[in-house]
């Protein structure tokens, strides 16, 4: 007899993680066919004095302070963001399939719970790159925000020492974790026991997206404090 018999249904591995490879680029396209359909047009207010002005940030990067290769990272890292935020909604999906099958039918699910903190820590690992992109980290800035915009910048620059040896670190790690897994062929220890080696590919691929987008975001600065440099000299 089957330890998953008496269990009612239960999710197989492979449409999990096919779910989650195809469920993004359905919703993305579904999304894509409405915003095909004609909008109204929305006036953009002005403020009265005059033109819009652009706040000076020393994250609003212009098209001279990138290149191809940054441009690609930011596209990925952005792209990447899109994607998985998307699995969010299999999380309550799965979570409202178990509250019904818990209090109404009384045949509790052994693999809801799990099914979802694993979906929501790949999320976490992959939304690294996002974050960094659209500077969504937790910054100390007691002393960061006095400083003028190139001060900002070169805070950044310098400070990308400490990112950088996290990230190396975390990419190595993440790698030894994911041959390890995979050549003992890791399952989950729970009832479902499905595959954990997918996780730390994961794991991979999320601490790679960090560490290119952390290069980008390092280039990007770069330049932007060479052009402050300049402009405060002209």
């Amino acid at each position: 007899m089957s330890d998953l018999e008496g269990f009612g249904f239960v999710m197989p591995h492979w449409l999990y993680w096919g779910w989650l490879a195809v469920m993004p680029l359905i919703m993305i396209a579904l999304d894509r066919w409405r915003s095909a359909d004609p909008q109204p047009d929305t006036e953009t207010e002005i403020p009265v004095g005059g033109e819009l002005q652009e706040e000076p940030s020393a994250l609003a990067y212009r098209r001279s302070d990138e290149n191809l290769f940054t441009r690609g990272v930011d596209w990925l890292s952005d792209k990447s963001g899109l994607f998985i935020s998307f699995w969010t909604v299999n999380a309550v999906c799965f979570y409202f399939f178990e509250v019904i099958m818990r209090y109404i039918f009384n045949t509790p699910t052994i693999w809801v719970h799990e099914a979802s903190y694993l979906l929501l820590g790949m999320q976490y690992l992959l939304a690294g790159g996002f974050a960094l992109l659209h500077g969504s980290h937790v910054r100390v800035d007691v002393v960061y925000n006095y400083l003028p915009e190139r001060g900002r910048v070169g805070m950044d620059i310098f400070t990308s020492m400490f990112f950088f040896m996290f990230a190396l670190v975390l990419v190595l790690t993440s790698w030894t974790y994911f041959v390890n897994s995979y050549s003992m062929g890791e399952t989950t220890v729970e009832t479902w026991g499905i595959q954990h080696w997918p996780v730390k590919a994961v794991m991979v691929l999320g601490s790679v997206l960090i560490l290119l987008a952390g290069i980008s975001k390092l280039l990007k600065d770069i330049s932007v404090f060479i052009r402050l440099g300049r402009e405060a000299s002209e």
